[in-house]
């Protein structure tokens, strides 16, 4: 492809996106198609020859199109927001052509100083107390596995790195405690980094779901008495099923008396701390040895891009730190090397697209638009309180609403309730105008509505309300 090729593609591209943002809910948001429908679109093999780019746009309308789930579609009120934005994809636009590798400050200064300076301005934007220090990660999973093998290694001098799973005495295991709400990513977290599933210790959590702290602080002294070592606290600030807050101001002094890592799990919610009405979702967090929020869940930054926080930089980099000879510079000794402070070697100029949106849209239009899916989320919940015909399931501290339809008069148990909640949403997700998807509490089948797409409005928001009231007054069974 040479230049010319380059811009003609190009241009169409920028136009084809440019319509799509401004015309998104002219698809379904959930594409109607069978397992391996769009697979069976695609050759067996790859062309021997190259093919010309208008043909593969073209096919890309034709054959991938279809089977897009459309996460930026204003009536996209599923799992969480993932939402992104104009400037975001000139950034991600600009990082791809630019090619930038910043594992180390020397294969890009400007990647690493820029990266510095971002994770600066989100801290300043959240209330972040002096003292932490952040890098950008590819999701939350990826951090909290940063963070557990940090609370390893702290809790075993380090000797898990140099000596394996025999640097942990059997009858002595290192224990994880976290909420019966909290996030996959820790047991898939503890997994990798060694603990196993049996050392994963679930608190109880109250009747707002947020995790109980006389419970964990029983719980760490039982497994004391029980001879096993008490590691890490994994605190959720907004839970992913009802966005429920963990009580840093009561756990972190916990962690910090029996010594234990405390790491706060903030992926959706700690967005909302931008807004000084929401900073107490936070409060405590002075506590805490690490902290990840994402900006491409709920900061119009496209995927992927996650803050991840911690106290002490040195124990990471001790943590994480290989110095093979091919990868050592002159500078290491006056710069931040980033492939130090995670996982990951090769590292994506990440920050480049976080720079264009900070700047671009300003805190108080990042804050106006928080705001206002947060007050979209609160109406919703308004109007099912108001409805006898439907049932909140839990409280509603910022964009996600957990209910059910609950017919006035119904005289069935919960299992039927839950059959006539799962036959509602499917109905509603396959007539492809509003997309939501499910939790279960306590047993119960319970419709979540999150709201936090760019483009989602209020009128978005009634629609969502009419299509679920309507269809479910056609279900023969409600």
């Amino acid at each position: 492809m040479d230049s010319k090729e380059f811009r003609q593609a190009g241009y169409r591209l920028i136009d084809w996106v440019a319509d799509y943002l401004d015309h998104a809910e002219r698809h379904r948001v959930l594409p109607q198609v069978q397992p391996g429908e769009i697979g069976a679109r695609i050759p067996a093999a790859a062309p021997d020859k190259g093919q010309d780019m208008a043909g593969i746009l073209d096919d890309f309308e034709r054959d991938i199109l279809p089977g897009v789930t459309h996460w930026n579609h204003p009536r996209f009120f599923a799992y969480f927001p993932a939402n992104n934005s104009g400037p975001s994809i000139l950034g991600e636009l600009l990082s791809a052509g630019l090619g930038v590798n910043a594992m180390l400050w020397q294969t890009s200064p400007a990647a690493t100083e820029l990266e510095q300076k971002m994770m600066v301005w989100l801290a300043g934007l959240i209330g972040l107390p002096a003292g932490f220090h952040g890098v950008i990660q590819d999701t939350a999973s990826t951090a909290t596995l940063c963070a557990l093998l940090c609370a390893r290694e702290k809790a075993t001098g380090y000797a898990f790195n140099a000596r394996g799973p025999e640097a942990v005495d059997p009858d002595r295991p290192l224990r994880i405690y976290c909420s019966t709400e909290a996030h996959s990513s820790v047991i898939k977290g503890a997994r990798i980094a060694g603990f196993g599933d049996r050392n994963i210790v679930t608190v109880a959590v109250d009747s707002d779901r947020t995790m109980d702290p006389a419970d964990l602080q029983a719980r760490i002294e039982a497994d004391r008495k029980a001879g096993c070592i008490p590691c890490c606290i994994v605190a959720t600030v907004g839970t992913t099923s009802t966005t429920a807050i963990d009580p840093l101001a009561k756990i972190g002094p916990i962690a910090r008396r029996e010594d234990l890592w405390l790491h706060v799990d903030a992926a959706l919610a700690g967005s909302a701390a931008i807004l000084p009405k929401k900073r107490w979702i936070l409060d405590g967090i002075e506590h805490a040895d690490s902290l990840v929020f994402n900006p491409h869940k709920w900061l119009f930054v496209n995927f992927d891009c996650s803050a991840f926080y911690v106290r002490d930089p040195g124990h990471l980099e001790r943590v994480m730190a290989i110095d093979p000879a091919y990868l050592q510079t002159d500078r290491d000794d006056q710069v931040t090397n980033y492939r130090d402070w995670g996982i990951q070697l090769g590292r994506r100029f990440r920050a480049l697209k976080l720079w264009f949106v900070m700047r671009s849209f300003g805190a108080d239009r990042l804050r106006a638009m928080l705001a206002a899916h947060i007050a979209l989320a609160a109406e919703f919940k308004g109007w099912v309180e108001a409805d006898p015909d439907w049932e909140l399931l839990a409280p509603v501290p910022l964009n996600t609403v957990c209910f059910r339809h609950h017919p006035a008069g119904f005289d069935g148990g919960d299992e039927e309730l839950n059959r006539l909640n799962k036959a509602l949403m499917d109905r509603v997700n396959a007539a492809g105008r509003i997309y939501l998807t499910h939790t279960v509490l306590d047993g119960r089948f319970t419709l979540r509505m999150s709201i936090g797409q760019t483009g989602t409005k209020r009128r978005h928001v009634e629609e969502a309300w009419r299509e679920l009231r309507t269809t479910a007054a056609g279900d023969p069974g409600a």
